[in-house]
Parts: structure tokens; C-alpha cells; sequence
């Protein structure tokens, strides 16, 4: 048997023989999600082509989390099709407001993303599931709507980049910053339709939440997914879910092309509007001045991200000229940060802290950006418009250099607020 990637081993088994890297293939799906936002469309299409009954509903997940709650009747519409598309076909995993969060946070939260299995979600930043070592896949509405009815998905088996990450992080360097920095590198297209595996001590020694980052902006270079072969963290948060998993023989595998980065090296790093494959130093920017600086996000939006921002905020206040915007990625991850009390930390800086929801970061609600303002936000996108009008800026960095600038009113490397 020849030598396989992470991606092209799972596709194998999931077919019962080789795959070869450009082959069309139908495969099997283990979980589809969708949004209020891309759900209803995904209905149209279930009921375009016959309806009858969902393949699993024990497997499919909806989740609230684009405008919560509703800001205008177009997405209370959205929102109310969701439920009654949840009650009708008796789907249990359906993610009520305040009972579940962003929908990347809840595949790992609630134990979807068993290694080895296909995630597929009806949103770009679904390969944030390969961090347990599980193949997540974003597509459209119509897939997600002929996924409903059938349980499979065609996909064209990609080629593979490994980008291996060495070296201990210092002290403020966050899996932010490393992501950052590999963007920065291998450019904005640089991974069109390729599975980009991460590997490197410094990626085994993350925590799961680390690797969520990490997996999450994948998309960013153009990636079909991002993936982590499943080591012992991965396998343990398996076996919570009922599940028996090992660890895969990479040791022959083909790459089409392989990155080497080193965390000792890597700095503060900032994403410059409008591409996210700008990347330079923090302390090279600290002229721009911000308006708004935001943390949050499917990206950065988990406890230790709110740790790490409440560290640097802590016992100081916010910047007269800025508004501070603490979006958790999940209510499980609210209610731990309210029993920590990082919320109030937050809230004495003069900061404010809105639901579990996606509408800061794409401009929907909740911090809608007006024309020449400026925001730096632990977020994942910053083209023209992202977060608002077209003429507003966003830059990208980590929780701490997030909430330094917060402090300061411009951008700032935590490092000199500490």
C-alpha cells in the first residue's frame, strides 16, 4: 500500500479502497450542519428533489448563529424556517438561541468531530473540525440540501501541503499568531483546493482549542479543509464521545508542497486591511489608530482566548475613543467566563459583552463598522466591507494584541502594555 496523506487515508476508508489525488468520488457524510442562513436555501433543495425524510437526523445539525438575536424581520424569517424545519423532520441537535452558540463551537463542543469522520457544514470555515483530526468540509446550500436527502457528498480528492511548526511559543505569542504568520507566508491562494495538515511540535504540544485556530483560517488561504492527525488530545476528546480511535501512519505520505515555520521566531503579528496574507509585526503598526476592537468569534471566542484578553485588560481601562466588544463562541464558554469572572473584568475595562453569535465579525449586527472607522478584531476575514461600510478597515491579530490596542487606542504588541 502506497503512502497516504491524513486526508487521503480517511477518504479511503470511507470508500473501501485507494483514492488517487484529482478522482471524483461519492462518499458517505457523518455529520452535515447548517446555519439560519444557509439552511432555509439547503430546505428548498431538499424539497426540490423529493423531500420525504431526512437521511439521519440523529446527524444533522442546525444551529442560531449569524443574527442573534434577529436584528429585522429577514432573519427572524431565517431563524423561524430553522425550527420549523427542526421540528418537523424530529431533528434533536437543533441549537435554540442561548442553548448553543457559533456553529463551529458547537460541532466540538458537543462531540461531532470524531477523527476520521466527514464534517460537512454548510458554511467555509467548517474545516475548523479538522483539528480533532476529522475531515470538515464547507459547501454550498444546494449540497447541503441534496446531503439532507441522500447522505453523500461527490468531492475531488485534493493534494496535500504539510506545514510543519517547530519551537516553543513565547510568552504573548498565541496560535493566532501562528496561523497569521503561516497566511503571511504561503499567501492568500496559495492552497487553493488542497488539504493543508498541520504537523510539528509545536502543534502537538497546543491545546484543542489552539488547534481550532489554527484549522479555522485554513479557508483563508484557499484550502479545501486543514487537518490535524489525531494524537492522544484528539483520541481522549473520541473516547468522551463513545468512540475508539487511533492514531494514523503518515510516515510515507506524498505532499505536493511542505512549509516549515518556527514558533521561537514568530512574533506579535497583525493582518492588514483588506488582505489577509498581509501580515507584518504589531510593533510596525502602531500608528493606526482603532475605534473598535473586538474578541470573539469562531476563530477566537473560546475560554482561554477570553483568558488571555482578560490578562492584558485587567485592573486598566479602554481607551476614551474605543468600543470593546467581547462576543463568547458559545454559551457553554459564556457561562464559564461568567463563573470565572472574566466577564466583569471585561465590563470594569469599559468593554461590552453581546450573545454567542457571528454578526460582529461579517458586519450583520452587533458592531456594524461606519464609513473610516477602524477595527482590530481576533476575527478571520478583513476584506472591503467585512464588517461594514465599504469604506471601514479591518486588521486581524490575536486576543492579547486585540485587547492591548484596546488599552491604547492604536495597535499595540501586548508585550508593551504588560
Amino acid at each position: 500500500m502506497k503512502g497516504r496523506t491524513l486526508v487521503e487515508s480517511i477518504l479511503s476508508e470511507k470508500i473501501g479502497r485507494e483514492v488517487e489525488v484529482g478522482e471524483i468520488i461519492k462518499v458517505n457524510v457523518d455529520v452535515l450542519m447548517v446555519n439560519e442562513v444557509t439552511g432555509p436555501l439547503a430546505f428548498e433543495t431538499f424539497e426540490k428533489i423529493g423531500g420525504g425524510e431526512v437521511w439521519n437526523p440523529d446527524s444533522t445539525v442546525l444551529v442560531l448563529d449569524h443574527d442573534i438575536p434577529p436584528s429585522d424581520i429577514k432573519s427572524a424569517r431565517m431563524i423561524k424556517r430553522m425550527r420549523e424545519f427542526a421540528y418537523k423532520y424530529s431533528i434533536k441537535n437543533f441549537y435554540e438561541i442561548g442553548r448553543g452558540g457559533i456553529c463551529h463551537q458547537i460541532l466540538y463542543e458537543e462531540g461531532f468531530n470524531i477523527p476520521g469522520h466527514i464534517i460537512v457544514g454548510a458554511d467555509s470555515h467548517t474545516c475548523t473540525s479538522g483539528a480533532t483530526g476529522a475531515l470538515g468540509i464547507g459547501v454550498g446550500s444546494t449540497d447541503a440540501g441534496v446531503i439532507l436527502a441522500t447522505g453523500k457528498i461527490w468531492l475531488r480528492v485534493p493534494e496535500s501541503i504539510k506545514i510543519s511548526v517547530k519551537g516553543e511559543m513565547k510568552k504573548w505569542i498565541t496560535p493566532k499568531d501562528i496561523i497569521l504568520t503561516i497566511i503571511g507566508e504561503v499567501g492568500a491562494d496559495g492552497a487553493l483546493y488542497k488539504a493543508v495538515e498541520y504537523h510539528g511540535e509545536t502543534i502537538r504540544k497546543m491545546s484543542l482549542s489552539g488547534r481550532l485556530t489554527i484549522c479555522n483560517m485554513s479557508v483563508e488561504m484557499g484550502a479545501k479543509t486543514g487537518i490535524i492527525p489525531p494524537d492522544e488530545k484528539a483520541i481522549k476528546y473520541a473516547e468522551k464521545q463513545g468512540y475508539r480511535v487511533s492514531s494514523m501512519d503518515l510516515k510515507d505520505a506524498k505532499y505536493v508542497e511542505e512549509y516549515e515555520f518556527y514558533a521561537d521566531e514568530v512574533e506579535p503579528v497583525v493582518s492588514i486591511h483588506p488582505r489577509v496574507d498581509n501580515v507584518k509585526p504589531a510593533r510596525e503598526l502602531e500608528n493606526i489608530e482603532i475605534d473598535q476592537a473586538v474578541i470573539g468569534s469562531c476563530t477566537n471566542g473560546r475560554i482561554e482566548d477570553l483568558r488571555i484578553a482578560a490578562e492584558v485588560v485587567k485592573n486598566k481601562k479602554i481607551n476614551s475613543r474605543v468600543r470593546l466588544i467581547v462576543t463568547p463562541a458559545s454559551m457553554k464558554v459564556y457561562r464559564k467566563a461568567l463563573k470565572e469572572g472574566l466577564l466583569e473584568i471585561f465590563i470594569d475595562a469599559g468593554g461590552i459583552v453581546t450573545c454567542p453569535t457571528c454578526g460582529v465579525c461579517l458586519g450583520m449586527s452587533h458592531g456594524v463598522l461606519s464609513e473610516g472607522e477602524v477595527a482590530i478584531a481576533t476575527t478571520n476575514r478583513n476584506f472591503i466591507g467585512r464588517m461594514g461600510h465599504k469604506d471601514s478597515k479591518v486588521y486581524l491579530a490575536s486576543p492579547a494584541t486585540v485587547a492591548a490596542s484596546a488599552l491604547t487606542g492604536r495597535i499595540t504588541d501586548p508585550r508593551d502594555v504588560i
